[in-house]
């Protein structure tokens, strides 16, 4: 279902990387949440949430010390955005996951699925063209 194709890349290989192994978290994400076998998710949830966090946090890392050496002029703007969506993960009570697994998936799935859509295509492909210039 999530696969990172041609209009995704934004021409700095070390950003499309990043990205392609978001989209990789993203299918997982969306793969559990058709498991139609598993009925307590809980366990692969905090994995897939641990993983998304961590990797979140190393690529948006990645990308500001990129955008830091270009001297990219929206830079602020990309690290508001960026600290959004690390607010947004860092509230997800793993407490109330259990009671709620499918809801969870359904959230986190789409606020990465919007972030990959929407960021990516909006802003980071905005970061490769100012980087050609």
């Amino acid at each position: 279902m999530y696969e990172f194709k041609e209009e995704f890349k934004t021409g700095i290989p070390q950003i499309d990387e990043e990205h392609k192994k978001l989209f990789e978290i993203a299918d997982r994400i969306y793969e559990l949440k058709n498991e139609e076998l598993l009925h307590d998710k809980y366990d692969q949830i905090r994995d897939i949430l641990g993983q998304l966090r961590d990797y979140t946090d190393t690529h948006f890392r990645h990308e500001e010390e990129y955008m830091e050496s270009i001297g990219y002029s929206h830079m602020f703007m990309q690290k508001v955005q960026h600290d959004v969506l690390r607010r947004q993960m860092a509230e997800w009570d793993l407490d109330s996951i259990d009671e709620n697994q499918d809801d969870t998936i359904d959230q986190i799935l789409t606020i990465v699925t919007d972030w990959l859509v929407d960021h990516i295509l909006g802003y980071d492909k905005l970061i490769g063209e100012a980087d050609a210039k």
